[in-house]
């Protein structure tokens, strides 16, 4: 019986890790320093944006979210989801992107440093193993963003199939009682259009008030509907048990039991740190556990790593967007240049 080989690892110049607007935008600098590049993803293209609510709006302006100087034309003042998801889309299959998709980077293992010291002229790559197969690659840039793991409730019965922390379409929820957890422009999206769906919606504060990051044009409409009684909202309150047919909700005053269909949990996201930690980058000791990486080049601590976009900011994910991560495309190719004329 014969045994079947391995195929060899695919090695590329640079591999990107995440296909999200600021990973396209690496993979169209390098394509134009015509640099060999790969782009994994573990999902479908710009997988956290598909993720976003059906009806989402940007607070920015369509030029704004332009990768790679394509323009972005768009019908709104403010484009939309599908807009957005129209936009990269066309820019990754017009410039004929290299893109895996579908495939999720397991773990990254480092070259050997005494080894590359001691062979002159031979470069020692890293190897990529995802769950597709193996790669090498003399540079990586991580560009993973946020939105992949969501803040747990840590209730009993947050495993319940009713509970989700990601939200779609209004539709699926008409005449059911919603309770919507959180107070951020998620949380408020998801409660304004299910009630206009003709759910009955509930909403979970942790605060004294809506969010004040909340969209201008959108918190007026949330605060008059809380008002008025339209929608119901608990503030100082927390969610202390969920079951199938009702939620136990904590407010100042008393333990509430409310009739319970669905639980839309806007609580927020976080990046996936420890990924970054597993590769050998370094995190600050404070809460918010900024990785170390260098301002200029995005280079991590580890040498031929670097950074692009919002895992940059570690957990204060309201420091970078689209509009100002786009820069860092061009700072890390051009640093990479420099580093291989050398």
């Amino acid at each position: 019986m014969s045994l079947k080989k391995k195929s060899p690892p695919t090695h590329h110049t640079i591999i990107i890790i995440g296909g999200g607007p600021i990973g396209l935008a690496c993979g169209l600098e390098a394509k134009k320093a015509g640099i060999d590049y790969c782009i994994i993803e573990k999902g479908c293209l710009v997988n956290s944006l598909y993720h976003y609510p059906a009806n989402m709006t940007f607070f920015s302006t369509s030029e704004r979210l332009e990768i790679g100087n394509i323009p972005f034309v768009s019908a709104n003042a403010k484009p939309n989801k599908t807009e957005a998801l129209e936009y990269y889309r066309r820019v990754a299959l017009a410039h004929q992107l290299n893109i895996r998709l579908f495939e999720e980077v397991k773990g990254i293992k480092h070259p050997n440093q005494k080894k590359q010291e001691s062979i002159k002229n031979k470069a020692v790559h890293f190897s990529i193993k995802t769950s597709k197969g193996l790669y090498t690659a003399d540079y990586i840039i991580i560009a993973t963003g946020f939105y992949d793991i969501p803040y747990l409730l840590n209730v009993p019965g947050e495993d319940l199939p009713k509970v989700t922390h990601y939200y779609n379409d209004p539709h699926f929820y008409a005449t059911q009682h919603v309770l919507v957890a959180g107070a951020s422009n998620s949380a408020v999206d998801a409660a304004l259009e299910t009630w206009r769906k003709g759910a009955h919606v509930t909403m979970v504060i942790r605060g004294d008030e809506v969010g004040q990051r909340v969209k201008y044009w959108v918190r007026p409409d949330i605060v008059n509907r809380i008002k008025e009684g339209s929608i119901k909202a608990y503030f100082n309150s927390t969610i202390k048990a969920i079951r199938p047919a009702e939620v136990d909700i904590q407010t100042p005053e008393v333990l509430v039991t409310i009739p319970n269909d669905w639980v839309i949990a806007m609580t927020g996201y976080q990046p996936n740190l420890g990924f970054l930690k597993k590769t050998g980058i370094q995190l600050s000791r404070d809460a918010i556990r900024k990785p170390t990486y260098d301002e200029k080049t995005h280079e991590t601590n580890v040498k031929h790593i670097y950074l692009a976009g919002v895992i940059c900011g570690g957990m204060n994910t309201h420091r970078l967007f689209i509009e100002n991560s786009r820069a860092h495309a061009k700072q890390i190719i051009k640093n990479i240049r420099k580093n291989m004329k050398r």
